[in-house]
């Protein structure tokens, strides 16, 4: 028998999970360096990634800091710019103050 893998259908969800594979981190595992109890940190990860429970924000603000992404990451639907938040928070004030006027004067 196949394993069924539940697709999330929240775009938290969705990131999240996208994330923590990334990082090659098990549901448990980042539960439990989230602060969650051993016992029920992988099905607590698995409600939130497939959208069956919503995290509070301080729970959000946990995971992405763990996962090493800013929290917006985790909530935007666009693919690329998802890529470029999580890009962007990486560079200097400097950097991003250049992009963005950068930006603004196209």
């Amino acid at each position: 028998m196949s394993k069924v893998t539940k697709l999330p259908v929240s775009v938290l969800g969705k990131r999240l999970k996208e994330a923590r594979e990334a990082l090659g981190i098990p549901q448990d595992k980042l539960g439990v360096l989230i602060g969650l109890d051993e016992s029920c940190s992988s099905a607590r990860i698995s409600r939130y990634e497939s959208g069956t429970h919503q995290p509070p924000i301080q729970t959000i603000e946990r995971l992405a800091k763990e996962l090493g992404v800013p929290v917006p990451f985790l909530f935007c639907e666009d693919e690329l710019l998802a890529k470029l938040i999580v890009e962007i928070a990486k560079l200097s004030n400097r950097q991003k103050q250049d992009i963005y006027r950068s930006i603004i004067k196209n």
